[in-house]
């Protein structure tokens, strides 16, 4: 059986059932309670966690997601059921970390991961496109790199404590949310009481989709960025098809929930900014090539026992914190007495995507293993 289960899950039917359950788990979580646009959204619900935490103090983005504990916790228990729970690391962990780092803040000045992107674009939010654009901009520059010979190194087994490190994490985490801990009086966990941070579908649900999700991913190896990068390296379209699975049947739960709005301003924590949109996810994505997944695929790979991936989602913890303590963030479209303000990046939110591509394009260069050999 355990045989079986696993032929399929390699299969394509395999990766499109896995697409297709994200598809109808996140506009649902959206019709529970999530915010709009927002049923699953990686890099939001980390950014929410980091402010749970008082890594930023922004109000409205605090709360403790049981989807990305589930994702974890999900992978985990497949893991363990698959027999593929293998504790690993030692590969570049601080430049997993920065990559981690800069892939948040890029993500933030476009407000979304790229699962999030193929989510506001199935309910209709044409901004989407500019960012989805530049998500494969910078993994076709990633590629690139790849092509020439980028390695973070070799990643060697360890002690299976280190596997367990981030999901432990995972579960204090998931006792603190339950709990509504208060160590002191202003001090954390913190939960917002207005805006997005607001906004949350029932935990039992939440819990629930994000370990499905979670085990389903785990199994079949569902990554945006892999599988742009699989088109870009080798003309593979099998985790494509995931994709394409999780869009279509996203567009049709939305449609069926009444839950579009097709356009681009005033959208649901989006801004119409093109340019900062474009290049916001073109940072992203490069760091996500970089680091060898996009911010779903590193969590899935952190709860099968993988320390490098643990320390990118750690890096974009961190980076949510920089980017709204130094107020590097996109800042939503918004219609004031009729009228609409475009939201944006602010100088500092576009100094920091002009870096971030320095130091991810300054990385890609330097741990070129041919180039290392050429000099010897």
């Amino acid at each position: 059986m355990r045989q079986k289960l696993t032929q399929f899950f390699a299969s394509r039917w395999g990766i499109i059932l896995a697409g297709a359950v994200i598809g109808i788990l996140a506009p649902l979580l959206q019709k529970f309670g999530n915010p709009p646009n927002m049923g699953i959204c990686v890099a939001c619900f980390e950014r929410d966690i980091a402010g749970a935490l008082g890594l930023h103090r922004a109000a409205v983005v605090q709360y403790i997601r049981p989807e990305i504990i589930g994702f974890v916790l999900g992978s985990l228990m497949a893991a363990f059921l698959f027999r593929e729970f293998k504790a690993r690391s030692g590969s570049a962990p601080i430049v997993r970390f920065m990559l981690g780092l800069f892939a948040m803040i890029g993500a933030l000045a476009f407000l979304g991961c790229p699962w999030r992107a193929i989510l506001r674009l199935a309910g209709g939010d044409l901004n989407a496109i500019l960012g989805i654009a530049g998500l494969a901009v910078g993994i076709a520059i990633g590629v690139q790199f790849l092509k020439s010979g980028f390695n973070l190194g070799k990643t060697q087994k360890t002690y299976s404590a280190v596997g367990w490190i981030l999901p432990a994490i995972m579960i204090g985490l998931l006792l603190l949310l339950i709990f509504r801990v208060q160590f002191s009086e202003n001090c954390a966990i913190f939960f917002s009481a207005k805006g997005p941070g607001s906004m949350y579908a029932p935990l039992l649900i939440s819990l629930g989709a994000g370990l499905l999700i979670g085990f389903l991913t785990q199994r079949t190896r569902f990554c945006t960025m892999g599988a742009l990068r699989d088109v870009i390296l080798m003309r593979d379209t099998h985790l494509l098809s995931g994709v394409g699975a999780l869009f279509v049947v996203a567009l049709i739960m939305n449609l069926s929930l009444s839950q579009t709005k097709l356009g681009f301003a005033a959208q649901p924590v989006a801004h119409s900014s093109l340019l900062w949109n474009f290049l916001g996810m073109s940072l992203a994505g490069m760091a996500f090539a970089l680091a060898g997944g996009c911010p779903g695929r590193q969590l899935f790979l952190a709860g099968e026992g993988d320390g490098d991936s643990a320390i990118f989602v750690i890096g974009m913890i961190v980076g949510a914190g920089f980017s709204h303590n130094f107020s590097l963030a996109g800042a939503p479209d918004k219609i004031v007495d009729g009228v609409l303000q475009v939201g944006g990046l602010t100088t500092a939110g576009m100094i920091a995507i002009v870096l971030g591509l320095i130091v991810c394009i300054t990385i890609g260069f330097a741990m070129r293993e041919k180039l290392k050999q050429e000099g010897k």
